[in-house]
């Protein structure tokens, strides 16, 4: 029996600012995994679109005096010119705005409608007087009902990352014009997404692709499943059926965008898009780890409650940090595909071997120029450029190209092995070990051609010296079929230089063990060029100004009077008891000595302390906090960190708990 048809997608890049490092941390992964199942003979379709609803876009739409449709259409634009630049070639690059994306989404709200999984609730929602209007999602901000910290109107982005459903958050003010809101009642649309919890569950089980989705997925349903409000008052968006004055939440229209995409391609390609969405299919789904949630469980749930069929795989990225740091755009540590790297006329294929190269797909990726700069030297151009150069060069010289013969059967051995190793790592989304194992191939050529020396053999026994180099023309051969995923442009080059006038890409990657027939060649070149440790200076000197001028802005906060510092009330305190809060990976509970009294205190500093370090550890608490639930949890107080590391502050001398800070 047949397979289905493999459909890849990527998660959807937001058309409201330009392509980062963090958006490539999911597209070459993705595009690497699509070139290598092509070429393994797999039927695979490649689809990705910009993302371009939702408040973010209409607010820096109204700020700039264009439409959401006119700043779309230029991030879309950029976003498609920006991946075709970087090697991540899409069958089908769409747009949620299109006409297409809008009929499917009402078709399937439509139909989730008369299945009986959408109902209507008043919910109070925040209301500016001065503007005139509802206040959804990013248009206001204000409380987390959770935690107390600030949070923009659907995401507590400031404390603890939960989901806001309009009106939940407390103390609303208008982003617009810093007004502040009221709640009034406003008609909206739910699914009942509780209602797919045994679904879901025996879903996650068999769903396919990186663990790190499956189990944060599991804990979610497990934990609680609250429906999901499904419109928005904006004029902005897919209308929802039957109503002019809501649009369907983004998060409903965007991921419908993939089906939309399909039918686009399919269109084109003279296909039928529902062969890779009705009944089994092998949709594979790449994402970045910030949203498992809407992929593992709103977007299944969503396609049950329509008749469609389920995702077949899940790929979630660990995620980005530039300089051991958050990845963050207003504090200066993002990297800009083209401002920072492509328009300083750095190849592609570096990138997108560091990518995939540095780590585990599901870890967290760490950015930095010193070490990006010592991969490439170190591995690309040391070790794979090397071996390819001084083979094909010796070839041409002492030649005139490839020598005839047959290769050993050991040199035949070791490429099969690479193979086998390969496709195991590939069809894991293991990526890095993939690399890893191609470039273990190219090692070996090296030490082959090391320790064989032909330079010396072919003084006293040339028809030796032509067979150390069939062997390795035979390896160069293996190296640029397999290593084309990760670095297209580089593979192509190579496989030009061992003789071949098509492309490399047109190849299954079975065809490494062929032999290269006796032939002539060109001269070679350097397959890489070295980074220089000036050129990297420059460009770490570039982004260490960013960071310095973002560090200056975010200090120019307003001055508070000596009136309002008397009211912040600072205590010593000593740590007698931590503990895991359960299914958060980044909340600990501690019990906290500030003298007379025990508080107990949730800090969000699990992925630095384990609990038993900090037993016994003198803190700085902020004693007078209101009470907050976070996770759940209660909360009486904060304990002081500095840095994004959360360097917790001690006294620097033994101090009785409960001693006030002055």
């Amino acid at each position: 029996m047949t397979q289905p048809p493999l459909l890849v997608t990527c998660g959807l890049p937001y058309t409201n600012g330009p392509c980062h490092l963090g958006h490539l941390r999911t597209y070459v992964p993705a595009d690497c995994y699509v070139r290598y199942m092509r070429r393994t003979g797999e039927e695979v379709v490649f689809v990705s679109g910009s993302d371009n609803h939702g408040t973010p876009i209409v607010v820096s739409a109204e700020e700039q005096g264009i439409s959401p449709r006119a700043l779309s259409e230029r991030y879309h634009r950029h976003f498609d010119e920006t991946f075709k630049r970087i090697g991540v070639n899409f069958d089908h690059f769409g747009m949620t705005d299109d006409s297409v994306n809008h009929h499917r989404t009402q078709e399937i709200v439509e139909r989730l409608m008369k299945n009986g999984f959408v109902y209507k609730q008043v919910v109070h929602q925040a209301y500016c007087p001065k503007c005139r209007r509802f206040l959804p999602d990013r248009y206001v901000e204000g409380t987390c009902p959770y935690c107390g910290k600030q949070a923009r109107g659907d995401e507590c982005d400031q404390g603890c990352g939960k989901h806001l459903e309009p009106g939940e958050i407390k103390d609303p003010v208008c982003k617009v014009c810093g007004t502040k809101a009221e709640f009034r009642d406003q008609e909206h649309y739910f699914f009942r997404l509780s209602a797919f919890r045994d679904y879901l569950l025996l879903f996650l089980d068999r769903l396919r692709g990186t663990s790190n989705a499956k189990n944060y997925a599991i804990g979610w349903i497990k934990d609680e499943l609250h429906d999901w409000c499904i419109t928005r008052t904006l004029e902005w968006g897919v209308k929802f059926p039957g109503r002019d004055d809501l649009v369907v939440y983004v998060w409903v229209d965007a991921p419908i965008g993939y089906i939309a995409f399909t039918e686009e391609w399919a269109t084109k390609a003279g296909k039928d898009w529902r062969r890779y969405w009705c009944g089994d299919n092998r949709v594979t789904h790449f994402i970045g780890g910030d949203i498992i949630y809407h992929h593992c469980i709103f977007w299944p749930g969503l396609l049950k409650g329509a008749g469609y069929g389920e995702p077949y795989a899940v790929v979630a990225s660990g995620m980005v940090k530039v300089d051991d740091h958050k990845f963050s755009k207003s504090r200066g540590y993002v990297v800009w595909t083209n401002e920072d790297y492509l328009d300083k006329g750095l190849p592609a294929d570096y990138l997108r071997y560091y990518l995939l190269a540095y780590t585990s797909h599901t870890k967290e990726l760490n950015f930095s120029w010193k070490v990006f700069g010592e991969r490439i030297n170190n591995e690309v151009v040391n070790i794979l450029g090397n071996f390819v150069y001084r083979t094909l060069f010796f070839a041409h010289k002492e030649f005139g190209g490839v020598p005839a013969g047959t290769v050993d059967p050991a040199i035949t051995a070791e490429i099969e092995k690479c193979l086998v190793n390969v496709d195991t790592q590939m069809q894991e989304y293991e990526f890095k070990g993939a690399v890893d194992t191609i470039m273990a191939l190219a090692a070996f050529g090296n030490t082959y051609i090391q320790t064989n020396a032909p330079w010396k053999l072919i003084k006293t026994d040339r028809a030796a010296a032509a067979q150390v180099i069939k062997n390795g023309i035979q390896i160069a051969k293996a190296l640029a079929l397999l290593i084309e995923p990760v670095m297209p442009a580089k593979a192509q080059e190579c496989w030009a230089q061992i003789g071949y006038d098509d492309m490399v890409a047109a190849h299954r990657i079975g065809e490494a063990t062929g032999a290269v027939p006796e032939r002539a060649l060109t001269t070679p070149a350097p397959l890489f060029a070295r980074l220089e440790d000036k050129k990297i200076a420059e460009l770490d000197t570039v982004l260490q100004h960013r960071v310095r001028e973002a560090n200056k802005k975010m200090e120019r906060i307003p001055t508070i009077s000596i009136e309002d510092f008397s009211k912040v009330e600072l205590k010593t305190g000593k740590v007698l008891a931590v503990e895991a809060i359960p299914k958060s990976s980044k909340l600990l509970k501690l019990q906290v000595d500030i003298g007379g009294e025990t508080r107990q205190i949730v800090s969000g500093i699990a992925q630095f302390y384990k609990p038993d370090d900090l037993v016994g550890k003198s803190v700085i608490v902020l004693a007078n906090l209101a009470p907050a639930k976070i996770f759940g949890v209660e909360s009486n107080g904060m304990i002081l960190a500095a840095g994004d590391a959360a360097s917790l502050l001690t006294p620097e001398k033994p101090v009785e708990p409960g001693t006030k800070i002055r």
